[in-house]
């Protein structure tokens, strides 16, 4: 059987479903394919799905600060409602403590430039902000085995405080969310699907052939595929000119108790960002944090080859090397003797810079690199396919000429430019944090 759209998405995460929701809206047949059973059940569904800013470019930042506006008026980005109801946006304000990997002043001067509200701590003020957190300096972070881990702190840390980041409450509702909106505006979701084959038409693409024996024609085909879109450019024959690669790795996320002082009186408590010793905390409602890594040098990371072997149950390793971390910051937290939490897949770029552009073959498009970071900035990046399609399908050179996108609720210009898959490799905290 063969179907004819103008536009196929591979890949039902946040990132694909919004490349199908902001396609669809421009009028376009839309059909998205996903390996998984439904909408965000891969990658996005293990994301901690943190609001924030802090980015080491001006574009990062600009489409971080825009993407926050969108998770803020959500019921009105999706011009629906949803049976399922919507996610929500938790304001709760991001703490990045100090750390040489990411200098206070060079992210500041972005916010100056984007407009984005901030405080400086110094040690005193994070500490009175902040009872529960040990402020002490740490740096560099070291793995808990070793005696260093333990040693006094060599000072006091302060910290650069945007009160307006926060987290999602569901991130794979967010995902449905956006599946829904694109179904009402016409798109097709095929679930438990994959592409075995990428049709060329001379130089351009023809389309996919699915494991079901469907062929989808179609002029335009994006690659969303989260941790597999490796192998899907190798399928479509893509990737020679890129000087950025991609590559899946496998993470753990743990859940703890929140201990005692975490949240002030009224509301939860901050994202803590500390990579001073390689961890991140957030708020799950007022009784838990999430705790993540930032991918310390002292720990080995954990690539693999086949993104859907991956074990996705917390390993006891991982989970007390992160949260031992977090105790060490919160020392009224308690490390549990048995892991709780989830294990997910990045798509990790090697600069962990997500890659949003064109590639070689006429027609097909990447949305990939997404490293674990992108999630906040989904509702922009539809956006930013459905410009980037449009505009060169129309016949615009991107290669020379990068494509802008205006934002709608900053007003903005994001350079495309800035996630091709032929930039030099951005300079970044080499980590999750972007």
């Amino acid at each position: 059987m063969t179907e004819t759209v103008d536009a196929v998405v591979i890949g039902g995460g946040v990132i694909g479903c919004s490349t199908a929701y902001e396609l669809a809206r421009t009028g376009l047949r839309v059909a998205v394919v996903d390996r998984l059973g439904g909408a965000g059940q891969g990658s996005t569904g293990a994301s901690s799905a943190v609001v924030r800013f802090n980015f080491s470019t001006l574009d990062g930042v600009v489409a971080a600060w825009e993407s926050k506006h969108c998770w803020e008026s959500w019921a009105d980005h999706l011009e629906t409602t949803s049976s399922d109801g919507l996610a929500a946006y938790v304001r709760t304000g991001v703490v990045f403590l100090d750390a040489p990997q990411a200098p206070r002043d060079r992210v500041t001067a972005l916010f100056d430039q984007v407009g984005v509200p901030y405080e400086e701590w110094d040690a005193a003020q994070l500490a009175r902000h902040l009872p529960a957190v040990d402020n002490g300096r740490y740096w560099p972070p070291k793995p808990v085995d070793d005696e260093a881990f333990f040693a006094d702190a060599t000072a006091r840390l302060g910290g650069l405080h945007t009160p307006d980041g926060g987290y999602i409450s569901d991130p794979q509702l967010a995902a449905l969310n956006l599946a829904s909106a694109a179904a009402k505006r016409g798109a097709h979701f095929s679930f438990n699907t994959e592409v075995t084959e990428v049709i060329r038409t001379g130089e351009r693409v023809g389309g996919v052939r699915l494991s079901d024996g469907t062929t989808l024609s179609a002029p335009v085909v994006v690659n969303a595929a989260g941790p597999w879109s490796g192998a899907l450019n190798r399928l479509a024959g893509v990737g020679a000119d890129f000087t950025v690669q991609v590559r899946p790795m496998r993470q753990e996320v743990h859940q703890v108790a929140a201990p005692a002082g975490y949240h002030p009186a009224g509301g939860p408590g901050p994202v803590i960002a500390d990579l001073d010793l390689g961890t991140y905390m957030r708020p799950e409602g007022r009784d838990f944090l999430l705790v993540g890594g930032t991918e310390p040098e002292c720990d080995p990371l954990e690539w693999i080859d086949e993104p859907g072997a991956a074990d996705p149950r917390a390993t006891v390793p991982r989970f007390n090397a992160q949260v031992t971390r977090a105790a060490r910051r919160l020392p009224g937290l308690r490390v549990p003797s048995r892991p709780s939490g989830i294990a997910g897949v990045y798509d990790v770029a090697d600069d962990w810079t997500p890659i949003y552009d064109r590639t070689e073959l006429d027609g097909f498009y990447v949305a990939i690199g997404t490293s674990g970071n992108q999630f906040k900035n989904a509702p922009l990046v539809g956006r930013l396919m459905a410009t980037l399609v449009h505009a060169v399908e129309a016949g615009h050179d991107h290669d020379r000429e990068p494509v802008h996108h205006i934002c709608e609720h900053t007003g903005h210009r994001v350079d495309l430019g800035a996630f091709s898959r032929a930039r030099p490799p951005t300079a970044s905290t080499g980590t999750v944090l972007g």
